[in-house]
């Protein structure tokens, strides 16, 4: 065949042993559904553990008290501080790289093809706030409004690749859409619903990093190293203004560069140069500082932000995520908190509001004429994927650690993994129940010429 020889021009590099082990291990990494596994298994660790006899050493173990002192300036917070305004940066700084990329080159670029989506996102986010505030108005839980209203979208997209082929790809775009327009939302929920005091002094030196930042791209600094120092910077200073921390991870994923820096073409020409200097490659002077040079050249060929998305993609989601599940996810289960009225609110807001506020808003803009329902969708499959999108998990829990403390926020953490379960349970019953039984086999036309 044709591809069969294409592929074999290509060389392999040589094979070590360890790779017998890695490989398998990377493999797994590439499954749709391996990010929810892992995070998943983690949250059951931490509910287990939670409701073990080590509860009590479980529980301290995140409230050790970890910091650092440079001269007079000394900043000292518990594990899971460290977790949720620190490591769970990156998670965010990661969320600003997806939403630049769908803003710059994906579904929300052009007004008609993100309509639908940032609608849905809208109703996703204001229906299930406007449930809990309904039941929670006047209480003392009313700060916790914020919680429901975000998406979990590494278990939607697990959900829907138990199904395979059978989703149709309209609804994972739509949901992927949706998902981020969601995140969006939600970092606005936690930059202004959630900053209590500011410090301006903080904030205005937080921002003065990111204006650097911005000079050093125009410029053309290429340095990772300066970067991720002025990076650290910049969290720190927002981290003592007052606004969330993980606000500036957003903020500075959102401003990578989605070009790169060496087109094809030019790329092309080094990589002739680089052919013709490999054919005397052993009488070559400075050889280190060629192959510094080439590897910058494949590095650039692709744009910073793709680069850092693929980088740190899988930490995300294999790391940081299960470590803050660890770090969050474990509450005590008392049978009285799952009807307790914050949990109740919680659940409503997942499980009804949001996918009654995806359908309805959606349903009017199509109905006004703003957008057009993809045709492989139908309503059915949009309150499916509604109902999915009401597993509300990673963001839920976050905004529910900045919301509320003490019993309440135990609570809330019930009606998270509660209202989660259950979205999840009536999208996929109702996919299951919609969706065809088999994909129609598309007939492959034969080639003549690669048999």
């Amino acid at each position: 065949m044709a591809n069969d020889a294409s592929s074999s021009d290509v060389p392999r590099l040589p094979r070590e042993p360890i790779r017998l082990v890695v490989d398998p291990f990377l493999r797994f990494l590439h499954f749709e559904t391996a990010s929810g596994i892992v995070l998943i298994v983690a949250t059951l660790a931490a509910l287990v553990l939670a409701n073990s006899a080590v509860a009590d050493a479980f529980a301290a173990f995140w409230k050790t008290p970890i910091g650092i002192q440079v001269g007079a300036f000394r900043m000292q917070h518990s594990l899971r501080h460290w977790i949720n305004d620190g490591l769970m940066t990156i998670f965010f700084f990661v969320i600003g790289l997806e939403v630049k990329r769908e803003v710059v080159l994906g579904e929300l670029r052009e007004f008609r093809r993100a309509i639908l989506p940032v609608v849905a996102a809208i109703g996703g986010m204001v229906f299930p706030a406007a449930i809990y505030l309904s039941l929670q108005f006047g209480e003392a839980g009313m700060r916790g409004w914020g919680i429901p209203m975000a998406t979990d979208i590494a278990f939607v997209v697990g959900c829907m690749a138990l199904l395979g082929s059978r989703v149709p790809h309209s609804l994972r775009v739509l949901l992927l859409s949706l998902a981020i327009a969601d995140d969006i939302g939600a970092i606005l929920v936690i930059a202004v619903g959630y900053t209590e005091s500011l410090n301006l002094n903080a904030l205005l030196f937080g921002f003065a990093g990111i204006v650097v930042i911005s000079v050093l791209a125009r410029l053309g600094a290429r340095s990772l190293a300066v970067y991720s120092i002025l990076g650290v910077l910049v969290w720190l200073a927002f981290h003592e203004s007052g606004v969330h921390a993980t606000i500036a991870g957003v903020l500075i994923g959102f401003m990578t560069p989605a070009k790169s820096y060496i087109d094809q073409s030019l790329f092309a020409r080094f990589l002739d140069s680089a052919k013709n200097v490999m054919e005397d490659w052993h009488a070559q002077p400075n050889r280190a500082q060629q192959v510094r040079a080439f590897r910058k050249v494949t590095r650039e060929t692709i744009s910073p932000l793709e680069f850092l998305e693929d980088a740190l993609h899988p930490w995300s989601s294999f790391v940081i995520m299960p470590i803050f599940a660890l770090a969050n996810a474990g509450v005590a289960f008392r049978a009285d908190d799952v009807t307790a009225p914050v949990s109740l609110a919680v659940m409503a807001g997942l499980v009804v509001g949001k996918p009654a506020g995806i359908v309805l808003l959606s349903w009017a803009t199509v109905k006004l004429g703003l957008a057009k329902l993809p045709d492989s969708l139908s309503w059915g499959l949009m309150g499916a994927g509604g109902a999915l999108a009401g597993i509300g998990f990673t963001m839920a829990l976050f905004i529910a650690g900045l919301a509320l403390d003490g019993h309440l926020l135990e609570t809330a953490k019930v009606g998270i993994l509660a209202g989660s379960v259950i979205s999840a349970v009536i999208g996929m019953s109702l996919l299951v129940w919609l969706l065809p039984k088999t994909v129609p086999e598309v007939p492959v036309k034969e080639d003549p010429i690669n048999d």
